[in-house]
């Protein structure tokens, strides 16, 4: 099984930004974490800051991954783009998000890219990236 997590905007700055809603922990610390946990499963990691290159990613990968784990990050709430790429590849799309949205800003309450999306995890921090593993085998 291959499973592709891609992380959008800001989430580069996992560890450093806003601590109190993201955690303290770099995605680069978790993703061992999860490759030992699920030796069969073969992760592979990607982050963007550009809409167009998460798309890129996302059509490269969309017909032959078994699995995308996608924390769109702010695009999340604007993207009919993503959308709509979501919605053209054969793979599978969980949407993550580190924090509980629903708690947050009005504007982030609101996900453009649900409707394409096999399902959403949020607010589990970084867990949310191993339930959503655990939803793509379970």
């Amino acid at each position: 099984m291959r499973i592709l997590i891609i992380n959008g905007p800001n989430l580069n700055l996992l560890g450093k930004r806003e601590p109190s809603i993201y955690g303290n922990a770099p995605m680069e610390a978790l993703l061992p974490q999860l490759q030992k946990r699920y030796p069969q499963i073969e992760l592979h990691y990607y982050q963007s800051n550009i809409e167009g290159e998460l798309i890129d990613k996302l059509q490269e990968v969309g017909f032959a991954f078994d699995g995308i784990i996608l924390n769109a990050g702010a695009y999340t709430h604007t993207s009919i783009a993503l959308l709509d790429c979501i919605r053209a590849i054969s793979t599978p799309v969980i949407e993550v998000h580190i924090s509980n949205v629903n708690t947050r800003e009005e504007y982030r309450r609101h996900s453009m890219i649900a409707a394409g999306c096999k399902g959403t995890i949020q607010g589990f921090g970084l867990d949310s990236y191993r339930l959503a593993i655990e939803a793509f085998i379970g």
